[in-house]
């Protein structure tokens, strides 16, 4: 069973051909055997998933079932559930139990998701390669000597592993869709708003966004029919109707605008995932789809915009973890300067204080002028070019990653050379644009990712685009090897 998707599930489920406590005990059974050495759970809540999927059974005995009750996912540890340990990843947040569910988990609850655990990610979402996470590094199921892509590389590398039908994400610049292309899943950025941030520890909330990591686009528009909406407790999330992102799969993709930007196709790219991707939209033209050559001249400017702005915005929301109210506090303090010193000090990681530092830096006196507003101004370049190529085309798509999988340890002495694997999506965060990620292929026996980014609240054209091409082909069903005989 745990080769169906989140679709193929649901329709089993209500058949009666399963109930969602067997469902439940298989994922459970190859969470520990054998996705225990993929490093990709922080916790396994085995009992609370035994007894939401017994809830299941007996809400669909009772013809009180939808579509998604009884299905088992996997949750970033990112966001606060109710009498779970919420860590980020991180030693800061340890022994944090949260005292309240994230809206999002609190959404998926009522649609009847049986959650099996909190999957590993870099630490406060800071990193592009899951390897700054506190619990240790999470390994890509399609070769374990490679990183899996971050900074929810431990949801890409459950789902492709089969470990759970889904999993929820975020994505700041790219860290759903990057492991997600890494790790040969479907992942979805929607736009920013369209899913609440309550309950969801921040990195850098104006670029923050939960989605759903998923294997098919079906299975993420069945998911994110039932995450997003507004919420009043989120500010910043969007007060807009929710539509049946399943409705529109279908429509076929003929006539279709495709834009091409030059800057996403030049030095830097992997010949290997230029020729997939290549490959993918052939695919696409013979589906009547047509390829248009764009350009977004300030597309360069992202990484440089972004590493500014991410960190400021960081720098502010991590100053809370103090080692006072929550979270890590040293031992035996000498004072308060000390307590507070010494707890931020040994309670986060090299990355975080690396980019706590650019953003206190950014954001003081004398500079504030000279980076953070510049880089808003940056931003606001990036976001126009988008906008014109709106004008002239539907979509808009490339690579999603410079190069497949990289191995654990290759980068992690070159900062730079690590922020440079989300160069292709960072500016769809930047802009607030909605971007997912669908598997092309493999290079050098790693998943390749195609990148198609929509306007603005354009979800269902995206779901849709990317459903007909795996309507066509199958590397969306591809597992990895290790993982598709194993039992159960």
């Amino acid at each position: 069973m745990y080769s169906k998707t989140v679709a193929e599930l649901s329709d089993g489920l209500q058949k009666g051909e399963f109930s969602s406590e067997e469902l439940t005990r298989i994922y459970l059974d190859r969470i520990n055997n054998p996705g225990e050495d993929l490093n990709c759970f922080i916790s396994i809540t085995a009992e609370l998933a035994m007894d939401a999927a017994k809830a299941a059974d007996r809400s669909r005995s009772n013809g009180k079932a939808g579509p998604l009750t009884g299905i088992p996912i996997a949750h970033k540890d990112i966001f606060c559930t109710e009498g779970v340990k919420t860590s980020c990843g991180s030693r800061m947040l340890d022994n944090f139990i949260a005292p309240y569910s994230a809206t999002v988990i609190q959404r998926l609850n009522s649609a009847g998701m049986v959650m099996l655990g909190k999957t590993n990610m870099d630490e406060f979402a800071m990193g592009s390669s899951n390897e700054t996470s506190h619990y240790g590094p999470v390994k890509n199921p399609w070769d374990t000597r490679a990183v899996p892509g971050g900074s929810s590389g431990g949801s890409a590398s459950a789902v492709a592993a089969r470990l759970a039908p889904i999993a929820t994400g975020t994505d700041t610049g790219g860290s759903i869709r990057q492991p997600a292309a890494l790790c040969g899943i479907t992942g979805l950025k929607p736009t920013y708003g369209r899913v609440s941030r309550y309950g969801m520890i921040a990195f850098a909330s104006s670029l923050d966004q939960a989605g759903p990591m998923t294997r098919t686009a079906e299975d993420a528009a069945m998911v994110l029919t039932a995450m997003a909406g507004f919420d009043p407790r989120d500010s910043t999330c969007v007060d807009r109707e929710v539509p049946d992102y399943t409705a529109g799969l279908d429509t076929p993709v003929k006539g279709l605008k495709i834009g091409l930007p030059g800057e996403f196709f030049g030095e830097g790219l992997d010949s290997g995932v230029a020729d997939a991707v290549q490959a993918a939209l052939s695919e696409y033209e013979k589906l009547g789809a047509e390829l248009i050559d764009i350009s977004l001249p300030n597309s360069g400017l992202s990484v440089p915009t972004y590493y500014v702005v991410a960190p400021a915005e960081c720098s502010s929301n991590l100053s809370r973890f103090d080692g006072v109210r929550f979270g890590y506090r040293c031992e035996n303090p000498k004072d308060l300067e000390d307590l507070y010193k010494r707890s931020r000090g040994e309670g986060f990681g090299e990355e975080v204080k690396r980019r706590i530092m650019i953003g206190t830096y950014a954001l003081s006196a004398g500079y504030y002028d000279a980076y953070y507003l510049k880089a808003q101004q940056c931003r606001r370049l990036i976001s126009d070019d988008f906008r014109k190529a709106y004008e002239k085309v539907d979509v808009i798509m490339g690579p999603t990653a410079p190069s497949v999988a990289f191995n654990i340890g290759e980068k992690t002495d070159d900062p730079v050379s690590m922020y440079l694997s989300d160069i292709y999506t960072i500016a769809v965060n930047l802009a607030g644009l909605p971007g997912m990620s669908i598997p092309v292929g493999l290079a050098d026996g790693r998943p390749v990712g195609l990148q198609i980014i929509g306007n603005y609240f354009e979800e269902p054209r995206l779901l849709n685009v990317a459903h007909q091409y795996q309507l066509v082909t199958d590397w969306h069903q591809q597992i990895p090897p290790g993982f598709a005989d194993a039992i159960p």
